[in-house]
């Protein structure tokens, strides 16, 4: 908790600082008022001294007013840390993600990660409130309370030596039998969480597949099984509520029962009653500290999983950095791949790509086929460094792409997924993305460029609304949007991973023709599925099994490439990819 609490109270010093120094002020008057209540019955009203009732009553109203100012104080600042702590762990959380690798994000799911940043947190800020405020409070109120306790009755105060060992046992079993419990369950929690992401993401395959019982059934168990860790590790907890108040009742009996006889025994010269009612005051004040005590210790050891699982998000050192002194500038589209080969779980690990080697001239257009599992879209994810090499050199405009600035190196790398993004808001919104300060009639040249013209003016124009992920367009649409999206920052390279999948052929001839025409400097690379797609290209690229089977034009691969022509002949024999026959 400390090293959390270093890195992000930051501007909540100040707050976190204040709100235990409210906290021991209010704690001062809260103990010394059974004291002037004392006093009050001692001097007022046994002694019918009307002036020493009004004086007492006057500073008791006072002293409450006080405390509860100082109360207040001490809330305010505290909630103003605790959410400021919480808000700054978020921030911080967040941030580190962005710059995560795909490596790194690897090693994290996703639910694994809104768990992290929701219900983590949430436990972390609750026991942060409790370490500025209750923590505070606890202490001063137990440590003042026995002293005027043994002030006031002397070998009574020994009550507390029975006591408390008692109740400490029985703190140091729950705690024994609840942590693991409670440990355990935030990994329920993040496989409730992937099974809702999943079922989310999924619903149409859900619904279409009519496997919503099946999802009900996961969901269910997953939820099942976070209902009984908790119930599990609650009911152990909650025994610390019992066992606080047969401590309490045990204490306020045995100081009854003994303060009573020294009353009786010396006529009131050793202990008074009005000392003795003062005495089960602070009794219940010691031992209302000590359940507070046990609760934030409860809470804090609780949050010590959390702070382990926001701690490793925040020190996972990203394993793609900036170099030292990164070139700022990529000056052409031109890729060479040598002897690469690369693997996702690093050196020794089995090779997704091996000896690639490759050369692409500046402005060229590219074409990648293979079947599923060749490696299609790992080469290309290579190129603006969502995961590095592991063996080999990959240059970009002749320069290493490790020694390139990262921002400088992804926008010189436009790629366009199969099932890429769009994000809720306007298109003219989306469109930015990919250039903010573009005009509308830049946008306008890109969403001719990739033909989203056609029905984005049908609509409500740059101000259409686009719902969350596009659902409101069609997928033929969306992939359109994000073409244009990615022509918006003008790229070097331009990598379209199968993203014409869902438009008609007519449509997807007239954005190679367009790219042909407008921006003939910018190396395309096109992975698609259907031949007619690349038929066109300057070189071909056949990919099996992670590594480059043929090189060549479509004539050339006809005429060389097994793979090719096999592909080829089935897609013309179907006639479902036969441009001519369009």
């Amino acid at each position: 908790m400390r090293e959390l609490i270093k890195k992000c109270v930051r501007q909540y010093k100040k707050s976190s600082l204040l709100s235990p120094v409210f906290v021991a002020v209010e704690c001062i008057f809260d103990v010394l008022i059974p004291f002037v209540m004392t006093m009050l019955l001692e001097s007022g009203i046994k002694q019918n001294d009307i002036m020493a009732v009004v004086i007492y009553g006057l500073l008791l109203v006072g002293m409450s007013l006080t405390a509860l100012l100082f109360g207040a104080l001490s809330g305010a600042a505290c909630a103003k840390a605790s959410n400021g702590f919480a808000t700054n762990i978020r921030h911080d959380m967040f941030e580190r993600i962005q710059d995560y690798s795909f490596e790194d994000i690897d090693k994290f799911s996703a639910a694994s990660l809104i768990t992290r940043m929701t219900t983590d947190v949430n436990m972390v800020q609750n026991s942060y409130m409790m370490i500025i405020r209750i923590a505070v409070r606890s202490p001063l109120m137990l440590l003042f309370g026995l002293i005027l306790t043994i002030s006031v009755g002397g070998p009574l105060a020994g009550v507390f030596a029975i006591v408390v060992p008692i109740m400490l046992l029985g703190m140091v079993f729950i705690f024994k039998k609840a942590m693991p419990i409670f440990k355990r369950l935030f990994k329920r929690y993040d496989r409730l969480n992937i099974v809702v992401e999943e079922n989310i993401r999924g619903m149409r395959v859900v619904k279409s597949s009519v496997q919503e019982q099946k999802e009900i059934e996961k969901f269910t168990s997953a939820s099942q099984d976070v209902y009984n860790d908790y119930t599990k590790a609650s009911k152990i907890v909650v025994l610390s509520n019992p066992i606080m108040q047969l401590c309490m009742y045990i204490v306020i009996t045995l100081i009854g029962f003994f303060g009573a006889r020294m009353i009786i025994g010396t006529s009131g010269i050793a202990l008074k009653d009005t000392q003795l009612s003062m005495l089960i005051t602070y009794s219940t004040q010691i031992l209302m500290s000590l359940m507070m005590f046990s609760m934030i210790y409860v809470n804090v050891t609780m949050s010590k999983a959390s702070v382990d699982r926001i701690l490793e998000v925040l020190n996972q050192q990203p394993s793609i950095k900036n170099p030292l002194n990164p070139v700022m500038t990529v000056e052409n589209g031109s890729i060479d791949f040598e002897n690469v080969s690369f693997s996702y779980k690093g050196k020794g690990g089995v090779k997704c790509l091996e000896d690639i080697n490759l050369h692409i001239k500046s402005g060229e257009t590219v074409g990648i086929i293979g079947g599923t599992g060749s490696s299609k879209t790992t080469l290309v994810q290579l190129l603006p460094r969502l995961y590095d090499v592991t063996e080999g050199s990959l240059k970009i405009g002749g320069l290493e792409v490790s020694k390139y600035d990262l921002t400088a190196l992804r926008k010189a790398v436009a790629m366009v997924l199969q099932k890429n993004v769009l994000f809720s808001g306007t298109i003219r919104g989306n469109m930015k993305w990919g250039n903010p300060d573009a005009t509308d009639e830049e946008i306008d040249q890109a969403l001719k460029l990739s033909c989203a013209d056609e029905f984005v003016y049908r609509l409500n124009g740059l101000d259409t609304h686009i719902e969350q992920g596009g659902s409101n367009v069609s997928g033929g649409q969306r992939q359109r949007l994000c073409i244009a999206r990615a022509l918006m920052s003008n790229p070097k390279i331009l990598v379209l991973d199968d993203s014409t999948s869902a438009v008609d052929m007519n449509t997807d001839l007239k954005i190679r023709q367009g790219f042909k025409e407008f921006i003939p400097s910018t190396t395309k690379i096109i992975i698609a599925q259907r031949i007619v797609s690349v038929m066109d290209a300057d070189k071909i690229i056949v990919m099996d099994n992670g590594k480059i089977s043929a090189v060549g034009t479509h004539e050339e691969l006809m005429e060389i490439s097994d793979i090719y022509r096999e592909v080829y002949n089935s897609q013309q024999g179907g006639g479902d990819f036969d441009g001519e026959n369009q």
